[in-house]
């Protein structure tokens, strides 16, 4: 099979659409071709494409920052001496100034296929910003490794943040291309859009069920996006960062992982199965212990659990990362009703003021009311989920490319 990337260096008919025109690249460090060269790197060295600009989203472009929500300043490339832009920095949609450098640009960002991850939001506002310059937009389409399955609430009108581009649930199960198609039906954009598509990728296909296992080996789109695993949990554990529990930030194992110094981890995945058994399913929860080297409860001892939706563990039709991760947050609620799970107001998270972290990564407070209500049980959420689901499984039927 052949990703967007290699499409393009592969193909002079499509070179040749580039001819005459000034072209920017929107990358980051997973931006890699077939045979590993970065993208940045391979589209120079063709020779036929004149890049005369990059950009780097958040943790930059070929990769500068470890944590989240650091950062990134604008540079001159020191080997081709081109701007590279941050759209992780100062600004994070591109400005007047750094839309004159180009008249097409490529986005070859390998997504995760979750709402949150900011890639896609970057994406909304260059092909906002395109429309309003009259700039070309190609994305050069790549795997959502966590597949096709749909999960999670809608994001609720207005909650949008730079965490949150649209009325889309947690897990969206498009791929990048095909997510800006829909973006411009629903935002209603006048913008010159193309996805290279990928060539051969069956979304459906064992044993990757997104990511092509036996062809791609697997690189890092984000410092603690380490592997499949982590690709496959991030619906569900990326709640953690509005969350006072550690998502394994500071460990091998970020965001596959959640623990706390106070918590009895054997207990809480006991009050999981009984609550909720079938949410458990498509994976292994196993008992771990871990000491964070930064971020939360850095140097202390956490019992946790690890989510294990890998091997011979995972059933991908069965697996709900999203569900797991709220009946977590459940459980510890009802064996420790006065713990304190989430983080303040006072924590601003990707940009935002006096609202809580959790309400932003899900698009309104419906989440965190559901485990704050003493009441309601697994079958509620579900019933609340499964409604905004099925509407986005039909809204998405036609954006399918593959």
């Amino acid at each position: 099979m052949k990703f967007g990337i290699d499409r393009l260096l592969a193909e002079a008919e499509l070179r040749k659409e580039l001819a005459g025109k000034r072209v920017a690249l929107v990358a980051h460090p997973a931006s890699v071709t077939a045979g590993l060269e970065h993208s940045l790197d391979a589209l120079i060295a063709s020779r036929d494409i004149n890049i005369t600009a990059a950009f780097g989203p958040q943790h930059g472009l070929k990769g500068d920052k470890q944590d989240n929500m650091v950062e990134s300043p604008d540079f001159t490339d020191p080997v081709y001496n081109i701007p590279v832009f941050s759209l992780y920095g100062e600004v994070r949609r591109p400005t007047g100034q750094m839309m004159s450098t180009f008249d097409v640009v490529l986005v070859d960002l390998q997504d995760l296929g979750c709402r949150i991850y900011t890639f896609i939001t970057t994406l909304l506002y260059i092909l906002e910003e395109a429309a309003a310059h009259g700039k070309a937009v190609w994305v050069l389409d790549r795997p959502n490794p966590a597949g096709r399955p749909v999960e999670g609430l809608t994001l609720q009108q207005g909650w949008e943040s730079f965490v949150g581009a649209g009325p889309i649930p947690m897990r969206h199960g498009l791929t990048l291309g095909e997510l800006g198609h829909w973006f411009i039906d629903h935002f209603k954009l006048d913008v010159e859009y193309r996805v290279i598509e990928m060539q051969g990728y069956d979304p459906d296909a064992a044993p990757g069920f997104g990511w092509p296992l036996d062809q791609r080996i697997w690189i890092n789109p984000s410092p603690n996006a380490a592997n499949l695993n982590m690709a496959r949990a991030y619906a569900g554990t990326v709640m953690l960062e509005g969350a006072t529990l550690s998502e394994g930030r500071g460990t091998t194992r970020p965001l596959e992982i959640f623990g706390a110094p106070d918590i009895d981890a054997r207990a809480v995945m006991a009050e999981m199965e009984r609550l909720a058994p079938k949410w458990l399913r498509g994976c292994a929860l196993r008992e771990i212990w871990f000491e964070p080297t930064f971020h939360k409860h850095v140097e202390k001892m956490c019992h946790g659990v690890h989510i294990h939706a890998e091997g011979g563990f995972y059933n991908h039709q069965d697996f709900k990362p999203w569900r797991l991760q709220a009946l977590a947050f459940k459980a510890i609620r009802r064996l420790y009703p006065d713990y304190p799970i989430w983080r303040g107001t006072d924590f601003k998270y990707e940009y935002t003021n006096d609202v809580l972290a959790i309400d932003v990564i899900n698009g309104g407070p419906g989440l965190r009311e559901w485990v704050e209500d003493a009441a309601a049980m697994p079958s509620d959420l579900d019933a609340l989920a499964k409604a905004d689901e099925e509407r986005w499984e039909e809204e998405r039927r036609r954006y399918l490319l593959y």
